[in-house]
């Protein structure tokens, strides 16, 4: 191998890599401060998903991290019979776990250049374009992170029918976004960033 050829083949792996290490999760996803810290790019989109729908960021920042714990390809687990893979349960994907339907729904109503689910700055305005539409739809505050979690996971028809009434794992999942949300909100006012 030359010289040249070694240099470009460092360099090229280097990308691959360094292209990696930014899709990797937080290393501290419980602590909003160092999450923002560690991706930097991630705390300018929040903000701008924020402004645009009125969602407050600690509330969409624990809503995807309850839905992909910040993993950009995020997908249902496989169901297998014997070894043979069977399809997946539901179409969720990415930071955002939207599915097929929803996403091409927020790419219509909301627009942008070829959103990505494994985009964190697509899939924050996502969540900021679901929990907006939630309180346009149903009524839900922005600020109740509980209620908003709800109507993202039973869809808002489900919500307002009342579906999740009756799952009580999912009103305790609905209690630890509201928990969590309530402590990422603490950590961003005392984070200077």
């Amino acid at each position: 191998m030359s010289n040249l050829s070694r240099k470009l083949f460092i360099l090229i792996l280097s990308a691959v890599l360094a292209g990696c290490a930014s899709k990797a999760p937080p290393e501290k996803p419980h602590n909003l401060c160092s999450v923002f810290k560690e991706k930097r790019g991630w705390y300018k989109d929040a903000k701008k998903a924020n402004r645009r729908w009125g969602t407050p960021i600690q509330i969409m920042m624990a809503i995807m991290y309850q839905e992909s714990s910040y993993r950009h390809d995020a997908q249902p687990p496989r169901p297998w019979f014997l070894f043979i893979p069977l399809p997946r349960n539901s179409s969720a994907y990415g930071y955002p776990q939207a599915q097929d339907g929803t996403w091409e729904q927020y790419v219509s109503e909301a627009g942008g250049f070829f959103p990505s689910r494994e985009d964190f700055g697509d899939a924050i305005d996502f969540i900021g374009w679901y929990t907006h539409k939630s309180r346009k739809l149903n009524g839900t505050s922005l600020w109740s992170a509980d209620q908003q979690y709800l109507n993202y996971h039973e869809g808002w028809y489900g919500y307002r029918k009342g579906t999740h009434t009756k799952k009580k794992w999912l009103l305790s999942t609905a209690s630890t976004v509201k928990r969590r949300a309530s402590n990422y909100g603490e950590q961003l006012r005392r984070c200077s960033l």
